[in-house]
């Protein structure tokens, strides 16, 4: 054990599985321990750097590894695939983690702070009662069209037809009660919803990087949140296209040779910040689109809008929101990085 230079780790519920290499490779540790035993057996072993896919419970490992004296390194379970063999097993994929760890091309994972954690789990309950309150409208308004009442989409529509549904002579009063229980339950998912939200405006005004991040176009308090949550202050990423990448929000690539072919873009990473980032970039051209009506002007007049507006007439709105989201991205790490505010003239 006393050659030991490298650890990979395949992290489980119940079992997790330990890969031991030396420095050139060979494999002298392979052991296969319970969950309670883990940081009991780590703790006999020489301390060395030590790799782990991201996945749930890594940051807790990592954490407490590193407090053992060993180097933790958190990984992208993409970027561990490659270095795994065929016939899938916990042991090969430990022997990945060992072997993606020393490549000098692999890019990590941030340990998160307490105060990410939370956040993030903030953003993950609120994402789940919004959810449920989709859902449960959907079924709401498929169960009135099957007694006759067509309800249009919307949160606003459905409220207004809810006293139609009450006094409705196609429905039973058992119907009506039904109903009427739907609606309470209803109320209680977006008190909820609120009430989540209101947490994460209150975090958000706290934040010095929050308000920083505030101040681009089609960025809100939940989208800084989240993203903060994430990244941190973005020391993981050398550049903003880098950050752009590592959220799916660059185009894939089909090419070869002198042909480069460019396609939609890869949606990796982070679904919920890309979408958050996409809306945001959406609100970003409504208002770069936003006309006075007395004067038949945009109301946004600054460089950055200009460029919102000649895009959306090139490329359509759909892309141009993409294209908005993209940049977005990349001005949040020179943001954070350059510890200045949002500026349209600098931006382009």
């Amino acid at each position: 054990m006393k050659n030991l230079t490298v650890i990979g780790v395949d992290l489980a519920k119940n079992y997790i599985q330990i890969h031991g290499a030396d420095s050139r490779g060979k494999c002298i540790l392979k052991r296969r321990v319970k969950r309670e035993q883990f940081i009991v057996f780590m703790a006999n072993l020489p301390k060395c750097l030590v790799g782990m896919e991201a996945c749930g419970g890594s940051n807790y490992w990592a954490k407490q590894l590193i407090e053992l004296g060993f180097e933790a390194k958190i990984m992208s379970p993409q970027k561990v695939k490659k270095y795994t063999s065929h016939n899938k097993n916990d042991y090969r994929d430990a022997e990945a983690c060992a072997e993606a760890v020393t490549r000098a091309s692999m890019t990590f994972v941030s340990l998160k702070t307490d105060v990410q954690m939370e956040v993030q789990a903030i953003h993950r309950i609120r994402s789940h009662y919004v959810k449920e309150r989709t859902a449960l409208m959907n079924m709401i308004r498929g169960l009135a069209l099957d007694r006759g009442i067509a309800i249009a989409k919307g949160e606003a529509a459905l409220k207004r037809h809810f006293l139609q549904l009450k006094e409705s002579n196609l429905l039973s009063e058992a119907t009506k009660a039904l109903f009427n229980q739907l609606e309470n339950d209803l109320i209680t998912l977006n008190e909820k919803v609120d009430g989540y939200t209101a947490q994460i405006m209150q975090l958000s005004k706290m934040d010095e990087h929050c308000q920083r991040l505030e101040t681009i176009d089609g960025m809100g308090p939940i989208t800084s949140t989240a993203l903060i949550a994430k990244i941190g202050n973005g020391s993981e990423f050398k550049n903003g296209r880098e950050l752009s990448a590592y959220l799916g929000l660059t185009p894939r690539q089909a090419s070869s040779g002198d042909k480069q072919v460019l396609l939609g873009i890869t949606k990796h990473g982070d679904r919920y910040l890309r979408q958050l980032l996409i809306h945001g970039g959406r609100s970003a051209v409504n208002a770069a689109m936003r006309k006075d009506k007395k004067t038949d002007a945009f109301v946004k007049q600054d460089k950055h809008s200009a460029w919102i507006r000649a895009l959306a007439t090139r490329i359509g709105i759909n892309k141009t929101s993409v294209a908005v989201a993209n940049k977005n991205a990349r001005m949040v790490i020179a943001l954070l990085k350059n510890q200045k505010n949002f500026d349209a003239a600098l931006a382009h």
